[in-house]
């Protein structure tokens, strides 16, 4: 498979050395982040338990469960034109990025086999295929201090992740399940799918990537009504 340098990546992109500016995409939702808000209470002690970089053991293809994976909707289901589609990755970075599918299918694709838990009680196993989110974190050149990210979906879900799991090497922005195009109900044609994480941390319809050094007063559609914000498997 073809590996991508950083300059290569950006001609693919069409971002200049001096930064994209990202015209008509509104004012960020996180820009009224307000104080210096702590850490959840439990991320410290679950970090010690957890191990964000160790790979998780992955299942043969002949374990797929395609009828176990259960379609939850947080609100609609969002209808998405794929050719005006585009991938929004800003907040304190460097180098801000707005993506075509286009743009993403040229990067290296990454393909696992692992099981998505939901809170609810049930679990599936999925082939999930996409580009490692580290990947595109690295050439977005996160600032210093950045220790946070924030998810938004086209339904308006909203979900924020500690950066260390979003830089472990089985965190995916999925556009492929069980081998196809993912389909829309799945989150087409950009989500989150990573084991270390429970399925509603995991955003269906991802417009939108800010990395920022503190969270903000929401923390996640879920975890706004006390839902676990670590969340870790």
């Amino acid at each position: 498979m073809q590996n991508f340098s950083r300059r290569d990546f950006l001609k693919i992109a069409g971002i200049s050395s001096s930064g994209l500016i990202l015209g008509g995409c509104g004012v960020p939702i996180f820009a009224d982040v307000v104080g210096a808000v702590s850490e959840p209470f439990n991320q410290k002690f679950e970090e010690l338990l957890f191990k964000p970089q160790s790979p998780v053991p992955e299942f043969a293809v002949s374990q797929i469960e395609p009828a176990q994976l259960i379609v939850n909707t947080f609100g609609f289901t969002p209808q998405i034109d794929p050719a005006r589609f585009r991938l929004i990755i800003d907040g304190e970075v460097n180098q801000p990025m707005s993506l075509s599918l286009e743009d993403i299918y040229k990067l290296p694709l990454t393909s696992m086999i692992i099981r998505h838990v939901c809170v609810e009680g049930w679990a599936a196993i999925v082939q999930w295929g996409g580009v490692r989110l580290r990947d595109l974190i690295q050439l977005a050149q996160p600032k210093p201090g950045v220790q946070y990210v924030y998810f938004q979906s086209a339904d308006r879900y909203l979900e924020s992740w500690d950066l260390r799991s979003c830089l472990h090497p089985q965190t995916l922005m999925a556009y492929q399940k069980n081998g196809q195009p993912l389909p829309i109900e799945n989150g087409a044609p950009l989500r989150l799918a990573s084991p270390i994480k429970l399925g509603y941390k995991q955003s269906k319809w991802v417009t939108r990537i800010t990395l920022v050094s503190q969270l903000g007063r929401s923390k996640g559609y879920w975890e706004d009504q006390g839902y676990e914000w670590f969340a870790g498997l």
